[in-house]
């Protein structure tokens, strides 16, 4: 069994109480991860959100012109700033960006990008080149060099399997469902022990992970906090869960968490108004816990798809494209839009061209927010200035 695998086996809850088999018990207490104030929220949109549907160039006539069925016009859309307009379901969204923690950037993608689900996401979550193939992410990478030895806490993933962007060669993250029912159940724990097999100390040291993970996250879960009010949808629950989390002084720097049901070949209009409601009213109930909790200054909400759609409808949605918006959160931002608005009639084979490289985004999360040389993990991509 390979590591990528044994990390779902071991350190993923899909419900109920985890039992781990006897030999893996404990590995012995770790080191903590060298902490600061900031922590970075990551909420994936999985099948390629349809960017010119979400932040809108309405003032374009090429945008109508090439969106006849699926377009929306000047009196649906929201928030209306220099050309450019909220979707009718992201009023929350539009809300934030009036208190001027909302930060747009524009057209972000990558060069000679891939349209495959799975490939796109993989560029994202190892931060490599279209043509690179890596093997650890790039927040997992991050984390191996910010901890010391190993934190099973470092990393939350709130989802049903493992994410690659926090998978490297220590266990410094932990993939769970509910963190109400991640719960170690077991026999008593042995002592540390080290054996002459690298694979057996590594997987005692995956099992060692979720026993600590477990007794942290119940520890920060029994702090007596007043949680605020979050829609009834998973990513509603994922986000209270994160926030519950965050105010339990849990100590974790990345947060991450996805929804699917983005890949709008057919049946857009309906799909997509319902999609962003389900994250817009995630995110705003998010927002206004973590404000009135006294914490959005501390913790950046970082909010993207793998890839755009097409700038053509084809009749009934959009098909696979290429670079479209990100939305930063929180963390102090400027609340700025970064970047020209999407140019329709500059195409590069029906396809909206890139101007920010999402590497430079993430040079910046990390210079920023986690205080951290971006360098050390492969980026070679400028920091992108202008969002804190």
């Amino acid at each position: 069994m390979n590591r990528r695998n044994f990390l779902s086996v071991t350190g993923t809850l899909t419900g109920g109480a985890l039992l781990l088999p006897d030999f893996l018990f404990s590995y012995g207490k770790q080191s903590q991860l060298i902490t600061g104030e900031q922590s970075v929220v990551f909420i994936q949109l999985n099948g390629g959100n349809d960017g010119l549907n979400t932040y809108i160039p309405i003032d374009d006539p090429l945008y109508h012109e090439a969106r006849p069925t699926i377009g929306l016009s000047k009196g649906e859309v929201i928030g209306k700033y220099r050309g450019m307009a909220f979707h009718p379901s992201l009023k929350g969204f539009a809300e934030i960006q009036q208190q001027g923690d909302l930060t747009v950037i524009q057209n972000v993608g990558y060069p000679h990008p891939n349209r495959s689900h799975f490939r796109s996401r993989e560029i994202w979550q190892t931060a490599s080149s279209a043509d690179k193939y890596l093997s650890e992410g790039w927040l997992g990478r991050y984390l191996d060099l910010q901890c010391k030895d190993h934190d099973p806490t470092a990393g939350i993933n709130l989802d049903q399997t493992d994410n690659l962007a926090l998978l490297a060669a220590e266990p410094n993250f932990i993939t769970v469902k509910n963190p109400n029912q991640f719960k170690y159940k077991g026999g008593e724990e042995q002592q540390a022990r080290l054996s002459d097999t690298p694979q057996l100390d590594f997987a005692r040291k995956i099992a060692n992970s979720v026993i600590e993970g477990s007794e942290e996250i119940q520890q920060a879960l029994k702090k007596q906090i007043t949680p605020g009010e979050y829609p009834k949808t998973e990513l509603g629950r994922n986000l209270k869960w994160i926030a519950r989390l965050i105010k339990g002084h849990l100590n974790t720097k990345v947060y991450y968490t996805s929804l699917g049901g983005f890949d709008t070949h057919n049946n857009q209009l309906g799909i997509h108004s319902r999609q962003l409601k389900v994250v817009n009213d995630a995110v705003y109930g998010f927002y206004k816990d973590l404000k009135h909790s006294g914490l959005l200054q501390n913790i950046t909400i970082v909010i993207f798809s793998e890839f755009g759609r097409r700038v053509h409808d084809n009749g009934k949605g959009t098909d696979h494209g290429t670079a479209a918006p990100m939305f930063i959160i929180g963390g102090s931002n400027r609340g700025k839009i970064i970047g020209d608005n999407p140019d329709l009639a500059d195409l590069e084979k029906g396809d909206l061209k890139y101007k920010t490289d999402f590497r430079s985004v993430y040079a910046t999360l990390l210079q920023e927010k986690m205080d951290f040389d971006y360098r050390k993990i492969g980026i070679d991509n400028k920091a992108l200035t202008g969002i804190f």
